[in-house]
């Protein structure tokens, strides 16, 4: 592969930092107080009741009302997660793979609201391209650790 500055495997630990930063900020930006007293899941929990998919509002439901503090914590500390690990290149299949997860599950939440959309389909589609071109090959604790 012919590329220009960087070497092929770079520019994808490029995308993958950049990935890990987009996700750090995600968890930075968040009003902590507020979310962890349950606010980002009273916001979500309206918008699963109004959900047209019933295996959604149910889901909804079961896992994550009874639980609004532990899911609030979950969700944020994911991201948390998901940042350093994509930055440091720990861990990075399971984190792509977790954030793949986390973008589609929210992808699915907010189907109708198609403003949200372009920043978890961007983030999605990150995440595959750095999964199968192996970002974790350059600049990496994997690669120095010879994990993966």
């Amino acid at each position: 592969m012919d590329t220009i500055w960087l070497t092929g495997a770079e520019w994808l630990a490029v995308l993958r930092i950049g990935l890990g930063l987009w996700w750090l900020e995600s968890w930075r930006h968040k009003d902590k107080k507020t979310w962890f007293e349950g606010g980002g899941i009273t916001w979500a929990a309206d918008i699963a009741a109004k959900h047209r998919w019933t295996p959604v509002r149910s889901g909804f439901e079961v896992v994550v009302r009874p639980r609004p503090r532990t899911m609030a914590y979950v969700v944020a500390y994911a991201e948390l997660a998901l940042g350093l690990g994509l930055i440091l290149g720990l861990l990075t299949p399971v984190a792509l793979v977790g954030g793949l997860l986390l973008n589609a599950l929210y992808f699915t939440l907010m189907i109708h609201d198609w403003a949200e959309q372009g920043q978890n389909s961007m983030m999605a589609l990150i995440s595959v391209v750095g999964l199968f071109g192996m970002s974790w090959q350059t600049w990496s604790l994997d690669n120095a650790l010879g994990w993966f």
